[in-house]
């Protein structure tokens, strides 16, 4: 079997040519959002509509795969899986969003019809009865549902394994399932070994790029979907998802321009789609878009343009309809601007957006207490510590664990700087350890390019504040193998290297800086500059 990356290639050169594997001859358009063959057995006349409708899915165009589906259904009512695309338009699996109600209606139909209609095939009647498991009524959780959806999804894709699209779409539940704490990725593994060989036969095919792209999304498997990464957006070059979600690996591997260009033009497609749209998804898909946007011109020097970023997103006319995508990035574009560029005061000042979800609401929160702590007004942080203790219980209280325990870190990153402010070092390197352990208990989710502040960069922080330079250089040191090129990580290693008299290590991390980021905005990488020059003159 030929490697995944020679197949790879191979897709570049049909692609950039205006070829694909199944449609020879043909360019590609702006229109375009790849190829899917999905058998049913409504109107063969309606084949190619059910088709777009399903690679829209396939790329989280929900909305726009919703009215696909619908009229579909409009044109064949009696097509029971018009009405299984439009139940799964309303499960945003990765998001942990969606219209539950509006989704369990479709699904009722989608099952009325197929109880009435001889032509529904076995097959098909096994996707509805696999979604059903998520739109099931009961005292169980979303967890709970995703994990029966898996393995009926495993179950359809066993029996039938010709069919590629009951394979893609069981690849994705195992991403969707697969546990924040399980460092050895298991299920993501499995994704992968499901996807790379239908990968094969389907180069144009938009799910399978975009869903290896969300199996590899961690720091073991990252550098194994950069082909993928680097396909989908060709395979789909008019859907905003697809153009942002090559980012996801971008940012693993700390390539910032590569992230910088896939967000740009996401944030422009899903900007021109909000004039259609009747919701708030093509905003959480711009929002999404800036977050990540505004995070690799951060890591790359470039402070105006992360600016901009903050301020295009102030300028924004409020819509209703966010769902926790959207209110994620409208607290950390901010959180992330004050905090990564040590503007303490600034950050103290910033207002909290409530009616959203607790956890957004945190970083915020967090970033208050840390710009009061260490502008010296412990008093105000130890406010945002209370708040963001009181968010936690309730994040908890809403039986989610995963955010509890991450705003449990922010309260003990905050915990930590109060801590050393109030003269307690020691205990302050204690609480910073204890985020950090915690944070590093879990993956990252998919709604964040990553922390405003990973855990433990805190504590290396602490440590070189604290004369404990060796140590400190360590605590970077693991920082980046987790996010790569990340640009306070790599000055904070290069000056505890130096501050420990390691000048080899100290004049790798200042090169590196330099290679990495551009623009002389940020003073860390002017001084960075100077302290390569003067070493070279030295010799």
């Amino acid at each position: 079997m030929r490697s995944l990356s020679v197949i790879l290639a191979l897709a570049f050169f049909f692609v950039s040519a205006g070829f694909c594997q199944e449609e020879h001859q043909h360019a590609l358009t702006e229109e375009e959002v790849g190829s899917v063959h999905f058998a049913t057995s409504c109107r063969a006349d309606l084949g190619g509509s059910f088709n777009r409708a399903v690679a829209l899915l396939h790329s989280f165009q929900y909305e726009q795969a919703r009215e696909a589906f619908a009229e579909v259904a409009s044109q064949e009512p009696q097509c029971a899986m018009a009405q299984w695309g439009v139940a799964m338009s309303h499960y945003h699996g990765m998001w942990n969003s969606g219209d539950l109600a509006a989704g369990r209606a479709a699904l009722y139909q989608a099952r009325q019809i197929a109880a009435k209609n001889t032509k529904t095939t076995t097959r098909e009647t096994a996707y509805i009865e696999a979604l059903a498991e998520i739109y099931r009524e009961d005292d169980e959780g979303k967890v709970v549902h995703a994990q029966a959806f898996e393995q009926k999804m495993g179950a359809l894709q066993a029996a039938y394994p010709h069919d590629d699209e009951a394979a893609i779409f069981h690849a994705l539940t195992l991403a969707i399932t697969a546990p924040k704490t399980d460092k050895t990725f298991s299920n993501q593994r499995k994704c992968g070994e499901i996807l790379e060989p239908i990968f094969e036969k389907q180069l144009h095919h938009p799910g399978i790029a975009h869903y290896i792209i969300h199996c590899y999304d961690n720091p073991v498997l990252a550098e194994r979907g950069l082909g993928a990464a680097r396909m989908y957006a060709k395979i789909a070059p008019a859907s905003a998802h697809a153009n942002h979600m090559p980012s996801h690996l971008f940012t693993r591997v700390g390539s910032w321009d590569e992230s910088i260009s896939s967000n740009l033009k996401s944030a422009e497609l899903a900007a021109a789609a909000e004039g259609n749209s009747k919701n708030g998804e093509a905003r959480d898909q711009r929002l999404h878009a800036m977050d990540y946007l505004e995070y690799a011109y951060l890591q790359s020097g470039r402070v105006t343009q992360a600016k901009a970023v903050w301020s295009e997103m102030n300028s924004l006319q409020a819509i209703p309809g966010l769902t926790l995508v959207g209110d994620y990035a409208l607290a950390a574009i901010p959180a992330r601007y004050t905090i990564e560029l040590g503007n303490w005061e600034q950050a103290s000042q910033l207002r909290v957006r409530e009616g959203g979800v607790p956890w957004a609401e945190a970083i915020t929160w967090a970033a208050i207490g840390i710009g009061s702590a260490r502008s010296k007004n412990v008093e105000r942080a130890g406010q945002a510590e209370a708040k963001l203790a009181a968010l936690r219980d309730v994040t908890a209280k809403q039986g989610n664990s995963y955010w509890s325990n991450q705003v449990e870190v922010e309260r003990r990153e905050l915990a930590a700087w109060i801590t050393e402010q109030n003269g307690k070092p020691d205990d302050a390197l204690q609480l910073a350890r204890s985020a950090a352990e915690l944070e590093e208990s879990m993956d990252k989710d998919a709604i964040t390019p990553g922390a405003v502040t990973p855990a433990r960069e805190v504590l290396a922080e602490l440590l070189l504040r604290e004369h404990h330079p060796k140590d400190a250089l360590a605590e970077y040191e693991n920082v980046l193998k987790i996010a790569p090129n990340r640009f306070n990580a790599l000055y904070g290693a290069a000056s505890a290297a130096e501050a420990s008299g390691d000048v080899s290590a100290a004049t790798r991390y200042f090169q590196k800086l330099t290679e990495v980021a551009v623009g002389d905005e940020r003073p860390e990488l002017k001084a960075a500059r100077e302290k390569l020059m003067a070493e070279r003159a030295a010799k």
